[in-house]
């Protein structure tokens, strides 16, 4: 069964966050839980509830060939007693990459679709096809955004999370910058990094917000300028960033999301963006086993371990 551990918030200690009167600390959701990490434990704990008490004994859904959502599942239908389908976009290739070979000796039955079929993956007619030929089965979408993930996300920040005057997530599908939003206090900013190249993120987010009636005491704003040229692209100069603040406070980030948003805060800090005496939250969603994938694919080491 998925249980939690505490989750620890970190203090960093920097002369520059001094110099600044800036306080910085870290949520470490990449230590809730050893089997399911950061924020993917949030988004899919309701999820695996509901498939239980529908009588639902698989679960469906999709991811590409690193996915880190992909690994997550995986590990919590196994934890759950519960099976597991994949649905892989692009073609299988031998030897599989650390990520799929994880998910595959975990049980996960990976079924690999072409690009163009993998666009239909919300079509009805698509997912009635899928059914005709595993059976019956609960959905999760992609990256795991769905109103259940989203309640799950809203219970990350705790009464104690009240003292920081911003609360900063990188976005991809966008859940768990929705539950961050709607759990906000009076006097709290929310900042999100956009892992995806383009100014589209915001339509997306507002229509998320929208589409799950979400409300918030909080505000928000969106960084659309770390992407380091789009999903999955990286640029010389976050590698660095990654090593760099890996050496200084020990801790792992991920070139894909966390690496991103923690150069983008750094970087606010240096502009002077936050005003003296803020207190920032940032909040680590995990990924961190996508750093082999990301090595495998590019031949660039990053750190591996979170201490």
């Amino acid at each position: 069964m998925l249980l939690p551990n505490p989750i620890p918030t970190q203090f960093i200690s920097h002369s520059f966050l001094e110099e600044k009167g800036i306080e910085l600390a870290i949520k470490r959701l990449d230590l809730v839980n050893p089997m399911v990490s950061g924020n993917k434990f949030f988004k899919l704990k309701h999820n695996l509830e509901q498939s239980k008490s529908q009588g639902k004994s698989t679960i469906l859904t999709f991811g590409g060939a690193f996915s880190n959502h992909i690994y997550a599942t995986a590990e919590a239908a196994k934890a759950e007693g519960l099976e597991s389908i994949g649905i892989i976009r692009g073609e299988r290739s031998e030897p599989l990459n650390a990520t799929l070979a994880h998910a595959e000796k975990l049980g996960m039955h990976l079924h690999f679709i072409d690009r163009t079929a993998y666009r239909n993956k919300t079509d009805p007619e698509f997912l009635a096809d899928l059914k005709a030929r595993f059976g019956d089965f609960y959905l999760i979408p992609e990256g795991g955004t769905n109103e259940l993930a989203i309640k799950g996300t809203q219970e990350i920040l705790d009464l104690d999370d009240q003292q920081f005057s911003h609360i900063c997530s990188s976005i991809g599908t966008g859940g768990t910058f929705a539950g961050l939003f709607a759990s906000l206090d009076s006097n709290q900013k929310l900042l999100g990094f956009s892992s995806l190249k383009g100014e589209f993120i915001h339509q997306e987010i507002a229509g998320l917000l929208e589409k799950h009636e979400l409300k918030s005491q909080g505000s928000y704003e969106i960084f659309t300028n770390y992407h380091s040229g789009g999903y999955a692209k990286y640029k010389q100069e976050l590698i660095d960033f990654i090593w760099w603040f890996y050496e200084q406070f020990e801790i792992v980030l991920d070139p894909i999301y966390t690496g991103k948003m923690a150069f983008g805060i750094w970087d606010l800090i240096k502009k002077g963006y936050f005003p003296k005496g803020s207190k920032i939250l940032m909040i680590h969603s995990g990924g961190l086993q996508g750093n082999m994938g990301f090595t495998e694919r590019t031949r660039i080491k990053l750190p591996t371990l979170s201490v």
